[in-house]
């Protein structure tokens, strides 16, 4: 492994560093309102625009940064690290169906559609997941049968993020029904305000409605909006695929860093069994006791092993140029270690914490809305991390590829 920082390198985080502290938002929208997130996520999506920090790995002559690899992993890390706020509901645009447009798009839909990404006009959406073709990607059913010059698409997709308010839709359709199934598979542009399309939100246990559920009753679509070619779909959503486990995961690992380092204040904080602290009982705080405090440290040095791990990666692939499947090593170690965390979160809060009603009304007194707060952070956070080991590639699906093309075991 070699990471070391050449002086324009290290130029170039002073300055991410200087900007990002200097206009990141505050205040940011409570999750459950998704409709102000979506409007705070396109307006400081412009603001980056603006400033030239719009797509930091898209190539400029697409309106990108054009940042080298290195470059990228500051980046992520400065952002991170500022607790400046991701914009989530872009997430798809940016990081999926931006670039795959770079990589497979025709020139009129890369005119069209990356702009308006990049200057946070748009939300776009994945229709990947089908209710009985999840990891199976390749078992999809919904249909697409060619009509002239449209497409006509029936059928249903599942756990599609942010479909209720995105423009736009990566949509996986079989065009060639006797064709292997791998092999009938296309990827389309899909317009969400098209007439035939019916959106219903999923309320997730955290009480946030992300998901959706998305169907489809013969919804024309015009066949310039295939990326590709007509049954290359395959293809195109194994390099969107690619993307997702790329460099934007970086941020998520120092956002779990700074979990760790909050959750090891909150532990000097909280006395043992979650009751209200006071400046008294310092003697019986959570950090105090050995078990509680041998975990926070295990996981200190687990997360500083993960950042080796991902340096690593980064260090593999800026010598090769080519992404190394042990990125999902790392996929599979964050994704539980996350777990590990929000699940000691909640040890260490007890269980007067999960007193919680995600309709709550705010609490006007200090105390209150600080109890608030906490709950809002901790118990939402540890809510969301029971996904964590099933979203961008399952668990198991991560251990096969481990299994395949790290270990060289037989399919």
């Amino acid at each position: 492994m070699d990471i070391t920082f050449t002086p324009d390198e290290e130029r170039f985080r002073a300055r991410a560093r200087e900007w990002i502290e200097a206009n990141k938002p505050s205040d940011p929208p409570v999750e459950n309102d998704l409709e102000a997130r979506r409007d705070f996520d396109l307006a400081w999506q412009s603001r980056m625009y603006e400033a030239g920090w719009a797509g930091i790995s898209w190539p400029k002559e697409y309106g990108g940064r054009g940042a080298s690899l290195m470059e990228q992993l500051i980046w992520y890390e400065e952002f991170a690290s500022a607790g400046a706020h991701e914009p989530s509901t872009l997430f798809v645009g940016l990081n999926h169906g931006g670039p795959t447009l770079i990589a497979c798009g025709s020139e009129a839909q890369k005119s069209f559609h990356l702009p308006r990404i990049l200057r946070g006009e748009t939300v776009w959406c994945q229709g990947f997941s089908e209710p009985g073709a999840g990891s199976d990607l390749g078992s999809l059913s919904t249909r697409a049968v060619i009509d002239g010059d449209d497409l006509v698409v029936t059928g249903q997709k599942i756990w599609t993020s942010f479909a209720n308010i995105a423009e736009f839709q990566e949509l996986l359709v079989r065009t060639d029904p006797d064709a292997p199934k791998h092999k009938g598979i296309s990827w389309v542009i899909c317009p969400m305000d098209a007439k035939g399309i019916d959106i219903r939100p999923i309320r997730s246990m955290a009480g946030h409605q992300d998901f959706c559920e998305v169907f489809y009753d013969e919804v024309r679509i015009p066949r310039a909006n295939v990326v590709g070619q007509i049954n290359d779909g395959w293809r195109v959503a194994m390099s969107t695929l690619g993307f997702e486990r790329g460099t934007a995961f970086l941020s998520e690992q120092v956002r779990l860093t700074r979990m760790v380092g909050e959750l090891i204040e909150l532990a000097k904080l909280t006395p043992l069994g979650g009751a209200a602290a006071s400046a008294g009982d310092r003697a019986t705080r959570t950090i105090d006791d050995a078990d509680i405090g041998r975990r926070l440290a295990l996981m200190r040095a687990e997360v500083e092993a993960l950042r080796s791990m991902t340096y690593r990666s980064v260090s593999r692939t800026a010598r090769t140029g080519v992404p190394s499947s042990e990125a999902s090593l790392i996929r599979i170690f964050f994704s539980e270690l996350q777990q590990r965390v929000h699940a000691l979160a909640m040890e260490i809060l007890g269980p007067q914490i999960l007193e919680w009603d995600a309709d709550e009304q705010p609490v006007t007194t200090s105390l209150g809305a600080k109890r608030r707060r906490i709950r809002e952070t901790w118990v939402f956070r540890w809510l969301l991390s029971f996904a964590s080991t099933i979203a961008a590639g399952s668990k198991d699906i991560q251990r096969n590829i481990i299994g395949e093309r790290v270990l060289g075991l037989p399919r």
